[in-house]
């Protein structure tokens, strides 16, 4: 029998039982679909988190921090001569209070001391003005003008906050601070001890030459200052009038880290393993990919075990149509083998059909699952947007469905319904031909 024809005479039979394969089909259907849907979850939510790291964070950028606070000459000359590095960039913060003061606003910050011609080289651009060109210019957080309030915001920021407390909601005071730009005003820094915020040190005067991009984060505030590493002398001095002299014996004011960038990707890991094994203290945000990786490989790969149950569950309506199949046409069996078809030939007919039940299936449930999925892109942010009042909701990738999850849901349930059919296959090869073409029509 040619190919065509076992085709015609497959096609032949499920037109015969139209309603019972269709209902076979459309359990097939919602077993795969349900397995796809379930497991663009794990992917979708993957996929959201990986961006929103990378969006923030550079790949090829790998922290490090010394034993100290400071690292001595040795070990900043050995870092810098580490193999495909492009960049090293030295950041100083301090540890101490410091009040920014501008017209009858003020603020609390923290200082970052670092040289700008090395971190214009890999820093996104501004999102306002310049990089400092003398020792008396800084550049501010996006956030650095929100963060500069009066008594008058203060006031409304209180009264807002428990107007949303009341409500459940959380205020955060985006509405208040200063507006205007800020670039070429003038402001006034003192510093203070941690434990003594209220002792001050004289102000010192600062211009505004720049502002820093903004966050990738939508909860994260940036109000930080940034000056140059030449600061830091003069910083020191000032400090020391706010303290005792026996305060400062033992106190380390500064602490350094190094930004080590990578020329790209492929170096990271082998950079890092070299720092680690010099002693130092590194972080990379492949790393923590790594480990969300991981993650979800686990969590992808129980969504999928959850719905093949879905798929199995299926299958019991397959083996069931198959078995009342080969049971109706025990005749033409009978005829088939009566005029020579051979065993192998019977099973693959009726293989065909179980196989062609969940190809049918899988088709439709594919194309169910990426409607699906897209209306879940689409109208969950929606939805909970207006359940919980916040806005945030649509940057995340409720579901998402790569080629693989499509091949892996298409293979097992494909699978799935050739291993229901197997069974009654094998049935229909045994019947004898003298009893099928005694059975009555």
């Amino acid at each position: 029998m040619l190919f065509k024809d076992q085709v015609d005479f497959v096609m032949q039979h499920i037109k015969k039982n139209k309603l019972r394969v269709f209902m076979t089909v459309l359990a097939a259907t919602m077993g795969c679909a349900f397995l796809i849907v379930l497991a663009s979850i794990g992917f979708g939510l993957q996929a959201s988190m990986e961006e929103e790291i990378l969006s923030s964070e550079s790949v090829t950028k790998i922290e490090v921090r010394g034993g100290d606070a400071q690292f001595s000459a040795e070990e900043i000359a050995e870092i810098e001569a580490v193999e495909n590095v492009q960049t090293v960039l030295k950041t100083t913060s301090m540890d101490a209070a410091v009040q920014s003061f501008f017209e009858d606003r003020d603020t609390f910050t923290a200082l970052r001391l670092t040289d700008f011609s090395d971190y214009a080289t890999i820093a996104e651009p501004l999102s306002e003005g310049t990089y400092p060109k003398s020792e008396n210019e800084i550049v501010v957080g996006y956030h650095f003008g929100q963060t500069l309030l009066n008594e008058a915001d203060r006031k409304l920021i209180e009264e807002k906050s428990k107007e949303a407390e009341a409500e459940g909601t959380y205020y955060d005071g985006k509405e208040e601070g200063y507006k205007g730009s800020l670039i070429g005003k003038e402001i006034e820094l003192a510093l203070s001890t941690n434990e003594h915020p209220d002792k001050l040190s004289e102000r010192m005067t600062y211009t505004i030459v720049g502002v820093m991009p903004k966050p990738a984060y939508e909860w994260a505030i940036e109000n930080n200052i940034f000056m140059m590493d030449e600061q830091r002398e003069a910083l020191e001095n000032v400090y020391k009038q706010v303290v005792d002299n026996s305060e400062t014996a033992d106190f380390q004011l500064f602490y350094e880290r190094f930004d080590i960038y990578a020329k790209s990707l492929e170096y990271v890991k082998p950079i890092l393993e070299e720092l680690r094994g010099k002693g130092y203290s590194e972080y990379s945000v492949t790393e923590q990919l790594d480990d969300l990786n991981v993650f979800f490989l686990v969590l992808k790969a129980g969504l999928v075990f959850v719905g093949t149950i879905a798929v199995l569950i299926a299958s019991i309506g397959i083996f069931n149509t198959m078995t009342m199949a080969v049971t109706e046409r025990t005749r033409e069996i009978g005829v088939l083998k009566a005029i020579g078809a051979s065993p192998k030939l019977i099973q693959r007919l009726f293989l065909m059909e179980s196989i062609f039940i969940g190809v049918i299936g899988t088709v439709i449930a594919i194309v169910i699952s990426y409607l699906v999925s897209f209306a879940s892109n689409l109208l969950l942010p929606i939805v909970l947007e207006a359940a919980t009042g916040e806005e945030n909701f649509g940057n995340i990738q409720f579901s998402a469905i790569p080629w693989q999850l499509v091949v892996i849901a298409a293979t097992i349930s494909i699978g799935v319904a050739m291993i229901s059919g197997l069974r009654p296959a094998r049935k229909a090869t045994k019947i004898e031909v003298m009893q099928a073409l005694r059975q009555e029509l």
